[in-house]
């Protein structure tokens, strides 16, 4: 019964997760009992206790982190979507409200669910979280009033106490975050009053400013990038390739009918322009100028066509690589990129 609850429901342990697989088999014939994510894409294996000995659930959780530990991000997600009703991404978002990351299973959490536990075994889970292992045991007491039914639930150690429940595994594994495939890019576009996804869309360009740190990522795109452009609570509304490196909005040039020409000269919706360059916490001034990015676009549609499904990644960056096959899939699809490509 306890597991069916943490299933349905995990929060139950303190915090929001997202169960990936129930009975999950390894390799060595044994079965988790449940095997979940936090929104840091991290695992969580949680062990019932049942009928085992105190110190046979104790290896058992350790012997099962030892495999979970070697997942990479392809063979989590495979996990999660035999046993999901929606693709993995798509539940992501559901339960956490954002993309899944980038990483998954860079560390992972043992947790072992009981009753109770012998002194001896609560020694040695003690001892393991002095060297780092991060393995804790939370434990839930069943009460009955009325006919209504209460969990009460206690930690064995707390987040201070030894290694913290999410202590790192090792990181930078092979698999364990999305590949690259060298060429694609997030770009996010956002309307404030400043820019114009119309011009942006007819002129050939994306744009960001306002402070560098909404500049700064916009300027790392390189020259033949293919660029992924979604307008925030939107969607996706055009692909494309730099064609010029990142300069000033005053300095911009953009393609016009195969002519290159100043984008200011432009007949243009926005401005480009923000208030006047202030002095950061360095004592330097700070750039706030717009930078613009000509790009020749593959697909274009306006801010009304825009396309969104759950679980496509998104983000508060300007620019960054885009690494999630769930969002460039759809992308394709939607957007019959394939199609483009053979008729070039």
């Amino acid at each position: 019964m306890l597991e069916e609850f943490l299933e349905q429901d995990p929060t139950l342990l303190g915090e929001r997760l997202l169960v990936v697989g129930r009975q999950v088999r390894t390799p060595y014939g044994k079965y988790i009992d449940l095997l979940a994510m936090d929104i840091e894409g991290n695992l969580h294996v949680l062990e019932l206790k049942r009928d085992k000995t105190p110190r046979d659930v104790v290896a058992q959780v350790l012997d099962y982190g030892s495999w979970v530990s070697t997942l990479d991000r392809e063979t989590v997600i495979e996990l999660a979507n035999a046993q999901l009703d929606a693709p993995f991404e798509a539940a992501f978002e559901e339960v956490f409200g954002i993309s899944a990351p980038d990483e998954i299973n860079g560390s992972i959490n043992l947790v072992v669910v009981a009753t109770e536990l012998d002194s001896s075994s609560e020694r040695i889970v003690t001892y393991l979280r002095e060297f780092g292992v991060p393995v804790n045991v939370v434990f839930f007491t069943h009460l009955q009033d009325d006919g209504r039914r209460y969990l009460a639930r206690s930690w064995l150690a707390g987040d201070d106490e030894g290694a913290h429940r999410s202590a790192s595994g090792p990181r930078g594994a092979k698999g364990k975050k999305a590949e690259w495939n060298g060429i694609d890019w997030f770009v996010s576009f956002g309307e404030e009053g400043s820019r114009s996804w119309e011009d942006g869309r007819r002129y050939g360009f994306v744009s960001a400013g306002g402070g560098s740190w909404y500049s700064g990522s916009l300027r790392s795109l390189p020259v033949g990038a293919r660029v992924n452009v979604h307008i925030p609570k939107r969607g996706y509304v055009a692909v494309g390739t730099v064609l010029r490196e990142a300069t000033r909005f005053d300095d911009a040039m953009v393609e016009v009918d195969g002519q290159w020409e100043r984008l200011r000269d432009q007949k243009l919706n926005a401005s480009y322009r923000h208030s006047p360059a202030g002095v950061n916490e360095n004592g330097d001034e700070s750039d706030d100028d717009e930078y613009v990015v000509p790009v020749k676009w593959t697909v274009a549609v306006p801010q009304s066509d825009a396309f969104w499904v759950k679980g496509m990644f998104a983000n508060q960056n300007s620019a960054c690589k885009l690494r999630q096959e769930f969002t460039l899939d759809r992308l394709g699809e939607h957007f019959d990129l394939g199609q483009l490509e053979e008729t070039r």
